[in-house]
């Protein structure tokens, strides 16, 4: 499937020498979610802002839908809508008002029918007629999304969406990408709710000191860099893991009743037969026995620890 949003060499240096972003390359497919986590002050919000012409890249080319942003600025921008971080809305509008200017920014023609129904999908159509400085700090959130989606984008960005939203409005947000994934918008959201990115996005991508250290499928990216976690629930506690196992990167838990081992799932040979004979051997017994795989967030701590060693060495 073709590029929708195609980033290269992308840097971003500030006149203070810090440099926020450096030698992007991203290719985004029409259609697809892609979630990007990293670090407070990674440069997430950086890449979202040199995207959306908010911060002017130091060097590198982005084309949103075939339109160079610097070139074309109104048509690529005209393909994005955006959700930042931050509540910046026109308080003393009404929540219909500001939603209707919003898409007249970007040359659209009025359409009443597709505000209604951005404002139901957001749970707002009974508040469309309230000033904005009336709502709460959850409605306000949701007028901003309700803004974004009012011209209609082909691309979608969501810069921390749900951080301190009620439990509602994260399951409303949710509904909500699902169906317009399912209508063909392009999704990109940065999230510290990595459980969030596990479950909805395609592909995710790391970001770390303006780096994107990988991008990957989903899916891809746990079998790649995951390990699997063998738990044996034994049937008498042990005090100390036996010499005879010493080899073995073993560890005891819930006061000597789990011998837990960790294997590479993508290794040949994982070692799991020979530690079962091992232990049958020394007279070890189980009742029981379980695997689990790494999960997205234990695999994004461990690529951002990976990086901080290696930039010490």
């Amino acid at each position: 499937m073709p590029s929708i949003l195609t980033i290269r060499q992308l840097t971003k240096t500030y006149a203070n020498g810090f440099v926020a972003l450096k030698n992007i390359d991203l290719d985004i497919r029409k259609g697809e979610i892609v979630a990007l986590l990293g670090p407070n002050g990674a440069g997430k919000t950086t890449l979202i802002s040199a995207v959306c012409g908010i911060v002017t890249p130091s060097s590198g080319t982005i084309t949103a839908g075939g339109f160079d942003t610097a070139r074309a600025y109104r048509p690529a921008r005209a393909m994005i809508g955006l959700v930042p971080q931050e509540l910046a809305t026109d308080a003393f509008e009404s929540v219909w008002s500001t939603v209707s200017f919003s898409r007249g920014l970007f040359g659209r023609a009025p359409n009443p029918a597709h505000l209604e129904h951005v404002l139901r999908a957001l749970s707002l159509w009974d508040k469309r007629k309230d000033r904005i400085m009336t709502l709460s700090g959850g409605m306000k959130r949701r007028v901003m999304i309700a803004k974004a989606l009012a011209h209609e984008p082909s691309i979608l960005f969501l810069d921390e969406p749900t951080a301190g939203v009620d439990v509602e409005l994260r399951r409303d947000m949710w509904n909500l990408v699902r169906s317009l994934r399912e209508s063909g918008v392009t999704i990109i959201l940065t999230t510290h709710y990595i459980e969030e990115a596990e479950e909805m996005a395609d592909r995710v991508g790391v970001i770390h000191k303006g780096e994107l250290i990988v991008v990957d499928d989903k899916v891809a990216l746990m079998k790649k860099l995951g390990r699997k976690r063998l738990a044996l629930h034994l049937q008498e506690p042990l005090a100390a893991i036996p010499a005879a196992l010493a080899d073995w990167p073993l560890a005891l838990k819930a006061d000597g009743c789990e011998l837990h081992y960790e294997f590479d799932i993508n290794a040949e040979h994982t070692g799991v037969p020979t530690l079962l004979r091992q232990l049958s051997d020394l007279g070890i017994p189980f009742r029981d026995l379980n695997t689990s795989q790494s999960s997205l967030e234990e695999i994004f701590v461990n690529l951002v620890s990976d990086r901080e060693k290696g930039s010490h060495l």
